[in-house]
């Protein structure tokens, strides 16, 4: 397939996997990477060093095109951007945090930036800071997300109308029918999370994906909204949230009952009662833990026969 995004990054499906923070290490991204798609490392739940070996070895599993998800809120980003240029990453994804900081410098490199956003606010905020396209996320993604519970097949035509950059379309994406609807919407890719991590390469706990495959509709919520609004899957860590949330707890107070490392503890160690376990409604279509190359191959095959089959009606 040939439009901006599959001739920008060099790359044979639009199809683009998440920068999920303890999912997405070398063994994943190289993978959807050899398959056709762009792999994504994702930095946000790496130390630097850790972060550099994960792109030596994808640089080893991999000759494709790849990318680097960098959290713009990251404490030690600095180092993070040095190893990204010292090692000559072609892409970067950046999100939550001004696009105009680092979007110059790592340009300057060669290296195409790509930012996530929510809403237009933040889409025509991305465009004038120089990025090559944005990723358009709904409010049915896993992880953390927009303020505004914007749906993807609502946020999609909006950004469409007010940028003039290409467009990833992320949330709620995990077949080849959504991706062909989010094409006629006006994107030109899609980025897919929750299906990836359950696949077979990604880094999260075992317990963690087989718990992914359990899920059924209505058992994922968006949560700590005075925080930084995240969608988690019910469990008794989320309940305590909720409760608190539903009692009007303050910041510090939310702040004391998250703690530290409680997504390492629940998507990296397995802990499926207090970790806080990330992840997209598209979760209660999920009943399988697949080889990530299966995944790929399989929207694509459903995406030119969706594409044929409404070529059809028509």
């Amino acid at each position: 397939m040939s439009n901006r995004i599959c001739d920008l990054f060099e790359i044979k499906y639009p199809i683009i996997q998440a920068g999920m923070i303890w999912c997405s290490g070398w063994r994943l991204a190289s993978a959807v990477s050899n398959s056709g798609g762009l792999g994504i490392i994702g930095a946000g739940s790496m130390y630097p060093d850790i972060l550099l070996e994960h792109i030596q070895k994808q640089k080893i599993a991999s000759n494709k095109p790849y990318a680097v998800n960098l959290p713009l809120l990251y404490p030690d980003i600095e180092k993070h951007i040095k190893t990204i240029i010292e090692q000559q990453v072609p892409i970067v994804f950046t999100s939550a945090g001004n696009p105009s900081t680092w979007t110059k410098i790592l340009k300057a490199e060669g290296i195409k930036v790509v930012h996530v956003i929510a809403n237009t606010k933040f889409a025509l905020k991305a465009q004038d800071a120089g990025v090559d396209a944005i990723v358009a996320e709904g409010f049915e993604a896993g992880g953390h997300n927009g303020r505004e519970e914007t749906t993807t097949l609502c946020l999609i035509p909006q950004i469409n109308k007010a940028v003039e950059l290409p467009i990833i379309a992320a949330g709620g994406i995990g077949s080849g029918k959504s991706m062909l609807a989010c094409m006629v919407l006006g994107a030109e890719a899609v980025q897919i999370g929750s299906l990836f991590a359950a696949s077979q390469e990604s880094s999260a706990h075992i317990k963690f994906k087989q718990k992914i495959t359990e899920l059924k509709e209505g058992e994922t919520q968006l949560s700590l909204k005075k925080l930084t609004p995240v969608r988690l899957v019910k469990n008794e860590f989320f309940q305590r949230v909720f409760n608190a949330e539903s009692n009007g707890a303050s910041t510090e107070e939310l702040q004391t009952i998250l703690g530290k490392a409680r997504s390492k503890l629940g998507m990296f160690e397995g802990e499926l009662m207090e970790g806080e376990l990330e992840i997209g409604q598209i979760s209660a279509m999920i009943n399988e833990i697949k080889p990530a190359s299966q995944i790929v191959q399989e929207i694509w095959e459903e995406y030119l026969m969706a594409k044929k089959e409404v070529l059809g009606l028509i």
